[in-house]
């Protein structure tokens, strides 16, 4: 009787065992996962996917593949570089058949990865021709996706870097930074109706001084014509805010 006792308490912390190792194994295995995720081994990508690669080069050189870019996948419209980041990736926005936030998880070969890739909503153009166009990217513990984004929190880093570079097919754009700054985690398009230029505008002002007890800006020009990108992450604090990086239009090129 009392072998049974025994026999049935260790089954009992058998199976106790059994599911705290399952577990263990799983959490680990995400843990791993997050630190490792780079989005689909954009390095490795950009390399086969470009001409004479030379990253130092690269805001110069208009020189990506976007053949094998768009036989990989048809949703990458474009191509973001921030020179002395790890910004160098290309830009998605999910088919009409998929959800806004496909690539939210989801990398740039459309398989499931917790970095994601850089994506837009279909709230925007895919010419970056709206009033404000939004990119979101994760705050990746690796550095990968927009975790160097916050080195705009930096006064003497955003002196120095200026320039958010776009390139799709035949074309350059050249935005300069002027904000870089704590937001909340409102959706932006969903929050301001851009197509009333009073809101705009007021928007606009918002943005040249932001709110926030974490900012850096330069002075800028903007009117109701004004291009703006916003790059957005999060924090590395409350859930509920985001780090915002913005810059405006000033140039737009023609490349062969």
């Amino acid at each position: 009787m009392r072998q049974k006792k025994v026999s049935k308490s260790r089954i009992i912390w058998g199976i106790i065992f059994t599911i705290a190792l399952i577990i263990f194994l799983i959490s680990g295995y995400k843990l791993i996962t997050y630190f490792l995720s780079d989005g689909g081994d954009t390095e490795r990508y950009l390399e086969i996917t470009t001409t004479n690669f030379d990253s130092s080069q690269f805001a110069e050189n208009h020189n990506i593949n976007w053949t094998k870019l768009k036989e990989d996948n048809r949703d990458i419209y474009s191509w973001i570089y921030i020179p002395n980041t790890k910004v160098n990736y290309p830009v998605v926005q999910s088919s009409k058949k998929e959800p806004d936030d496909f690539y939210l998880n989801h990398n740039i070969h459309k398989k499931y990865e917790f970095a994601g890739a850089i994506y837009s909503e279909k709230h925007n153009s895919l010419t970056y021709s709206d009033p404000v166009t939004i990119l979101y990217g994760h705050n990746m513990n690796n550095g990968s996706m927009f975790k160097t984004l916050h080195k705009f929190e930096d006064p003497s880093f955003f002196k120095k870097n200026k320039y958010i570079y776009i390139y799709m097919p035949n074309r350059k754009l050249t935005f300069k930074i002027y904000a870089a700054y704590e937001y909340d985690d409102r959706h932006i398009i969903n929050s301001f109706d851009f197509s009333d230029k009073k809101i705009l505008k007021k928007y606009q002002k918002y943005t040249l001084n932001p709110d926030s007890m974490i900012k850096n800006t330069r002075k800028v020009s903007l009117n109701t014509n004004s291009k703006i990108i916003t790059l957005s992450t999060c924090t590395n604090g409350a859930e509920n805010t985001r780090y915002l990086v913005q810059g405006v239009l000033i140039k737009d090129e023609q490349t062969n």
